[in-house]
């Protein structure tokens, strides 16, 4: 288990920094990149969360939420220890992860309207949220890929991430409909109108 005794170290004050394994590397490696970006996928996850606490009809969306806060912990507990340091009980990402964000899409989805152009983000407060977590989520399996490149990954990251950002698209789509709002579709070429 993670202990947390002093939370400035200054280790970090020339630009480095080390993974969990102890190797030395520059906060700018496209390792420490990657899961400093899940981290702020995680953050802006923990924003729509609060807003959720008001919304009753929503709290299953929020308990679903808490737990993909939790999976991004264990990814980034993933991309922060190299394979050849972890534990046994290192948390990871998993293919029963992605599964269970698949069945939760199909459900989410199967009672919303059908798109006839692409929607323009918005559609009431948490869905706002919801689409900037997507966007979020996307440059984060971008930096993934990136990671990918010049070093090994396990292989479920990015799958998992790429269906985390199809989630966030439907759950975002599910609270406009959930909370009475109207979703904009995109009109190409608006300005000429």
């Amino acid at each position: 288990m993670v202990r947390i005794n002093k939370v400035y170290t200054k280790t970090g004050d020339s630009g480095t920094t080390f993974l969990a394994g102890g190797q030395k590397v520059s906060k700018t490696s496209p390792r420490i990149v990657a899961y400093g970006s899940v981290d702020e996928l995680n953050a802006s996850l923990g924003i729509i969360v609060e807003f959720l606490k008001s919304i009753p009809g929503l709290a299953k969306l929020k308990e679903r939420i808490i737990r993909i806060q939790n999976e991004l912990f264990d990814l980034g507990s993933q991309l922060a220890v190299l394979r050849e340091d972890r534990r046994p009980d290192t948390p990871l990402i998993h293919e029963k992860n992605i599964y269970a964000l698949e069945g939760e899409i199909d459900e989410m989805n199967k009672n919303l309207p059908h798109l006839s152009s692409f929607i323009l983000p918005g559609g009431g407060q948490i869905s706002a949220f919801l689409h900037l977590a997507r966007t979020i989520c996307r440059r984060v399996e971008r930096e993934v890929i990136q990671l990918s490149n010049t070093e090994s990954i396990d292989g479920p990251e990015l799958p998992y991430l790429n269906r985390l950002s199809d989630w966030l698209f439907v759950a975002a789509r599910y609270s406009t409909k959930i909370c009475g709002k109207d979703e904009t579709l995109w009109k190409p070429g608006s300005i000429n109108r």
